[in-house]
């Protein structure tokens, strides 16, 4: 059992935040003894899933919505199940650089017009302080697009593509998870054994994932690059015909 004080210095939240999240009703009342509050290990698996979705950029409404789910008397256990579909997923967290920082990262001298083109894909964001490097993963890739020496329409629109259809994709995949391995994980009770296996599956689960879409997508660029060869061999003899 904690106090107040102790359970901000185990999650690093401070206690005027723990205060709000716990009027909002995100965390259970604390157990009253006295006149002392004090909190579990309920209260830090909840604290700990709030940042982990915090980190996925959900809006404070958002993560009441998605707290609102999940009953307040659900154990540490079953939390570790929601923090461990989204553990494998969380972004970088974003880095704020001056320019000289970002460039070093970069490994070249940038110029205003490659700082407007990475701002444009995502890359970076102003802000007061200098660059914000909204994923430093992000950095390579947004330098390799603009190493292609395409005009810079046409990898925007490319970049729009990918964003497009990968999202699509990401949002019929957790559709699928959801309707048979996480459904077929409550109807028989959440048992722990189960829950185990759940949690092992979730952490081997992007690694596959990535390799399956990357692997699929190679496929169907190749079959892509044939159909179209054929079809420019067809208008060209239709033409000389």
């Amino acid at each position: 059992m904690l106090t107040i004080s102790e359970l901000a210095e185990r999650t690093g939240i401070s206690v005027r935040t723990i205060r709000f999240y716990a009027g909002m009703g995100l965390i259970p009342p604390p157990t009253v003894r006295g006149r002392l509050g004090l909190y579990d290990e309920r209260h830090i698996a909840r604290l700990e899933l709030v940042r982990d979705l915090q980190g996925l950029g959900f809006t404070l409404a958002a993560i009441e919505g998605y707290l609102a789910r999940i009953p307040l008397d659900r154990s540490p256990e079953d939390l570790a199940v929601h923090r461990a579909l989204l553990a494998p997923w969380l972004p970088e967290e974003p880095q704020t650089v001056d320019r000289a920082e970002l460039e070093q990262r970069a490994g070249r001298a940038l110029d205003d017009e490659a700082l407007a083109q990475l701002t444009a894909l995502g890359v970076i964001e102003r802000n007061d302080s200098g660059w914000m490097l909204t994923s430093p993963d992000k950095l390579g890739y947004g330098l390799s697009l603009l190493d292609t020496g395409m005009d810079f329409d046409v990898q925007l629109a490319a970049k729009n593509l990918i964003e497009h259809h990968t999202s699509a994709l990401a949002t019929e995949l957790v559709a699928l998870f959801h309707d048979t391995v996480l459904r077929d994980y409550r109807e028989r009770g959440r048992p722990p054994g189960l829950r185990k296996a759940l949690i092992a599956l979730l952490e081997r689960l992007k690694p596959i994932t990535v390799d399956g879409v990357v692997t699929h997508f190679q496929l169907a660029v190749n079959r892509a690059i044939r159909e179209s060869a054929v079809q420019s061999e067809i208008k060209t003899g239709a033409h000389h015909a």
